[in-house]
This record gives C-alpha cells, structure tokens and sequence, in this order.
C-alpha cells in the first residue's frame, strides 16, 4: 500500500449555513491523502495502475462548486466522488477548512477531518 497526497487545494466557492455564505462566498483549502496499492504502478510506470491526481483534483473542484451547508457533508461527498471513480483505494482522509469564518470575531479558519472507512462505521 502506498500513501497519495494534495495538499492546499484552494477554491472560492459558496457553502454555509448563513445566507450571506451562498451569496459571498469564502476561501477554502483542503487536503487530501489516500492510500491505495499502487505497487503496479511502481513497476510499470503506468498511470493506469495507480490514482490519477489530475482526475482528483477535478472530481474535488466539481463537487466545490455545488453548494452545501455543512463542511461535514461535503467532505462526505468528496469522499463518495472518489470511490466512485476509484472502488480499490483503502483509506482517505480529507481536511476541508473555511477561512475566516463570520463567527463575529477572528478566527483564522474552521475545518472538519473526514476519515474513511473509520467514520463510515
């Protein structure tokens, strides 16, 4: 097994549970790892035999422009996107953080970790 990784995935888009969310928008960043056996990959040098991270990134910029409410939602979609398109892969784990939320004072960003299969259980 073997770990893939984006890091700092950044995106404008309109999710929240306030009106002025969907209407403004905000700044997110997310970070991706899974693991997945790519040991063919390893031997063949064949982007067939492993997880394309050109096709993820455009699996998680198509589900960031769909308006959500809750972070925890959309990392739940994010992680039902990538399971569709790649059924082998064993572990994800994303952080979906939203900068400078309006909670009516500073806050540098609010994040939610989703971890599959654990908090598929």
């Amino acid at each position: 097994m073997g770990k893939v990784t984006l890091e700092g995935i950044e995106f404008h888009a309109y999710h929240g549970a306030y009106p002025e969310e969907s209407i403004l928008g905000n700044r997110f960043t997310l970070d991706l790892e899974l693991t997945t056996d790519f040991s063919e990959a390893m031997k063949k040098d064949e982007l067939k035999y492993t997880v394309d991270y050109a096709k993820l990134y455009q699996l998680i910029k198509a589900r960031m422009e769909v308006k959500v409410k809750l972070l925890e939602h959309l990392g739940h979609l994010i992680v039902e996107d990538i399971l569709k398109v790649y059924p082998d892969v064993k572990n994800i784990k994303i952080t979906l953080k939203k900068h400078h939320p309006s909670l009516g004072g500073l806050v540098k960003f609010s994040a939610v970790q989703i971890q599959y299969p654990e908090d598929y259980a």
